[in-house]
């Protein structure tokens, strides 16, 4: 099984301690590319599905809130990904 498919597994089991830098290395795995916003927003964008998901960087910590998790998995999974 493949990190990316491993990463995307996870984050569908909707865990309490996914990482910013887990949710980048997968997003970017599926071809989305991070775009700095103002502050702590974050836009990841992929031209070729044209899919845009928003979110702001969790910050103290690096840990993705749930309402986060489940944002992106909503959004992943209207595109047609899934593990």
């Amino acid at each position: 099984m493949s990190k990316k498919a491993k990463l995307l597994e996870r984050l569908f089991s909707k865990p309490t301690d996914f990482t910013w830098e887990e949710l980048k290395t997968l997003l970017s795995g599926f071809g989305y590319k991070e775009i700095r916003g103002r502050g702590s927003r974050i836009k990841f964008y992929n031209a070729e599905s044209n899919s845009l998901i928003n979110l702001h960087k969790p910050h103290p910590s690096n840990i993705l809130k749930s309402y986060m998790v489940n944002d992106v998995t909503t959004q992943l999974e209207e595109k047609g990904i899934h593990p």
